[in-house]
């Protein structure tokens, strides 16, 4: 008998595909620059509003999006690339739960350096006029000649990796991120999702955005 589960809330799937929005806009507005840096920087903020919110809903969101449910230890991740048996996934696989780690971080470093950046021309970072130059000159190495790139490189390591799993494992990721449910062989435990739920990581959002407006105006 087939299970239909609520594995990923309205919050964790918008949260996903803003994301996934503000990354293409920076890449689009970073590679035209001139004007469109002004949309880069408001593109990073916004960047960095939404990884506070994740970092806070990796705690009290919905239970497939909770950090202690899908961060799992190293020795799992090495039996999943050995091909092992394990119980199969409902939420993150463990190279999905590793992928997530990675692209949180590495997105909070590139959005920490861009903010200490100055490319000594036209556009330097809120608060770049608060750190030594020389690691301002070090952020500003990292935001533009690596940390972008990696970026690129993850990015397309994910696609490749849902393309992977549509064709080799006949497992279709995508659809599961546009309306979160999951139709499984077994029961298992469902994210919460009502309104109570979407209420609360509005709030946390909406908290996180101010924190960052208000660090943007107040070092400018």
């Amino acid at each position: 008998m087939v299970s239909k589960v609520r594995v990923w809330d309205l919050p964790t799937r918008v949260f996903h595909w803003s994301l996934v929005l503000c990354f293409v806009g920076l890449i689009v507005t970073g590679q035209v620059g001139g004007d469109a840096m002004v949309w880069h920087f408001r593109l990073g903020y916004t960047i960095l509003s939404l990884l506070l919110f994740r970092l806070v809903w990796g705690f009290v969101g919905g239970y497939w999006s909770r950090f202690r449910v899908f961060v799992i230890s190293p020795q799992r991740i090495v039996r999943y690339l050995r091909g092992s048996k394990l119980t199969p996934s409902v939420g993150h696989n463990p190279l999905g739960a590793l992928s997530v780690l990675a692209v949180l971080c590495l997105l909070l470093l590139q959005v920490a350096t861009g903010l200490v950046s100055d490319d000594e021309i036209v556009n330097s970072g809120p608060l770049s006029k608060m750190v030594p130059g020389f690691w301002v000159g070090k952020a500003t190495y990292y935001h533009t000649a690596i940390g972008q790139y990696v970026l690129y490189a993850l990015a397309l390591l994910h696609i490749g990796a849902i393309v992977f799993y549509h064709f080799k494992r006949q497992e279709n990721l995508v659809p599961a991120m546009w309306h979160g449910d999951k139709a499984l062989a077994e029961p298992q435990t469902s994210a919460r999702d009502d309104w109570k739920t979407r209420l609360l990581a509005l709030v946390i959002f909406a908290l996180g955005a101010g924190l960052v407006a208000g660090l943007v105006q107040w070092a400018g």
